[in-house]
């Protein structure tokens, strides 16, 4: 196990202490029905709660942490499995607990889920409960794919349910002995607060950095790259990286709102690009911004490529040429001798993003080897089409960025030709 898969196990520990401490401290009373299913009830609550409080605690975008875990894509799967888990289990801890209490009787198992007689730390948990369905349904597409800002709006929301449950695990837990309890669940909840305190608060003050547009290239008719320059200390990033940008043009959709974009620039540049296409309302909007448009940037993040190059093959396909612009930018200053090649799978000449650029420095960058896919000639790509322009492709290095089907496709193929799942790397946004 490599030390990225080492953090993300660690964070799993983490969550399901708590549930693991439990059944060692509160084990079935019998091997009764009943008794078995009130065990699972308890545990499935408290494994749910320490899951969500998990999630909550990787929240948080703090630039270099997430390089841990093979950068924010990545991290953030790994919240968005723990905030599924939670979700479900802690749908089923109440309807366990009431059918515990079925061999008693109906009215018993009722009285379970609604106490006759107030019981107010159960209908904290109710409140908790519901919110969750409310504020992280977006998140699991029961309405459909969500709109971007929307969804962040409302997933923030998702805190209540962290306080109303935290308030009824307190009150009810008899599983974990005190004060093992309260140490417990009030450290969990200790790192879920303070990764909402450094996103809402601190975020904005020390990783947040200043710039305005001095350039707008009009790369196609729905792509630009920006040129930015800093208005105070600049960004320190490597290659291949990306940025949450936040413009403040008065009349461009999505003013104060973040979203992220990958860098493609050298680190070396005295200037910072970003590549940005048509393809929601805020990149729509950009398409317009104007030379000395203020902007915000937050970052950098992602772990994509390594500090130094070897023997790689890159596969690219759209505006997922991005980090591999950048990337080949800054090899080439560096003015070594590289062993990689490049394969960049568009639909036809109209789409060829940067190509007579990465033509150039095809023809300067010693070992460098471009080869354009397209579509509407080679049809998908295949694995004939893979093992013809890279023969030893079982030994090199893969990274794919591009469209969902074509990273699907490419992962498959590149595994089909050998490659093995530590030599494949992949970059996807989703909902980040």
């Amino acid at each position: 196990m490599n030390n990225k898969a080492l953090a993300h196990a660690l964070l799993w520990l983490v969550a399901l202490a708590p549930a693991v401490v439990a059944a060692f401290h509160a084990p079935p009373a019998s091997s009764a029905p009943g008794d078995w299913l009130n065990f699972l009830g308890r545990i499935a609550g408290i494994a749910g709660f320490g899951m969500l409080l998990v999630a909550a605690a990787v929240s948080f975008r703090l630039p270099g942490v997430d390089r841990w875990f093979g950068g924010l894509t990545k991290l953030w799967n790994t919240h968005h499995l723990l905030g599924c888990g939670a979700f479900l289990l802690l749908l089923v801890h109440p309807l366990l607990l009431a059918m515990a209490a079925v061999p008693l009787s109906l009215s018993v198992a009722i009285g379970v889920l609604f106490p006759p007689d107030g019981g107010g730390a159960v209908w904290l948990g109710w409140i908790a409960l519901v919110s969750m369905m409310v504020f992280m349904a977006p998140s699991l597409g029961f309405f459909g794919p969500p709109k971007y800002q929307r969804w962040k709006s409302i997933h923030r929301l998702s805190a209540v349910t962290a306080v109303f449950g935290l308030v009824h695990t307190l009150a009810l837990s008899r599983s974990i002995e005190s004060p093992y309890s309260q140490w417990l669940w009030w450290t969990l909840a200790t790192l879920a607060l303070a990764a909402l305190v450094y996103g809402l608060i601190l975020a904005r003050w020390r990783h947040r950095y200043p710039y305005r547009v001095s350039v707008v290239h009009r790369v196609a008719p729905n792509v630009v790259e920006l040129s930015l320059e800093a208005l105070a200390r600049p960004m320190a990033y490597r290659a291949g990286q990306f940025v949450y940008l936040c413009h403040q043009q008065r009349n461009l959709h999505g003013r104060g709102e973040e979203h992220p974009y990958t860098l493609s620039s050298s680190p070396d540049e005295a200037v910072l690009r970003v590549a940005v296409k048509d393809l929601g309302d805020a990149s729509r909007a950009l398409q317009s911004v104007v030379p000395g448009t203020a902007v915000a940037l937050t970052g950098p993040y992602g772990d994509f490529f390594p500090k130094s190059s070897g023997r790689e093959l890159w596969i690219a396909g759209g505006i997922g040429i991005t980090p591999f612009l950048g990337r080949v930018r800054w090899l080439a200053g560096r003015g070594e001798a590289v062993d990689i090649g490049l394969i960049y799978c568009i639909q036809d000449e109209a789409r060829a993003l940067f190509v007579e650029e990465l033509r150039q420095l095809n023809a300067t960058l010693p070992g460098f080897n471009l080869t354009v896919h397209y579509f509407y000639k080679h049809g998908p790509l295949s694995s004939d089409f893979l093992r013809y322009h890279c023969r030893d492709i079982a030994s090199r290095e893969v990274y794919i960025c591009g469209p969902g089907p074509l990273l699907q496709l490419a992962r498959d193929l590149a595994l089909a030709n050998g490659v093995s799942r530590r030599r494949l790397h992949t970059e996807e946004f989703n909902l980040l």
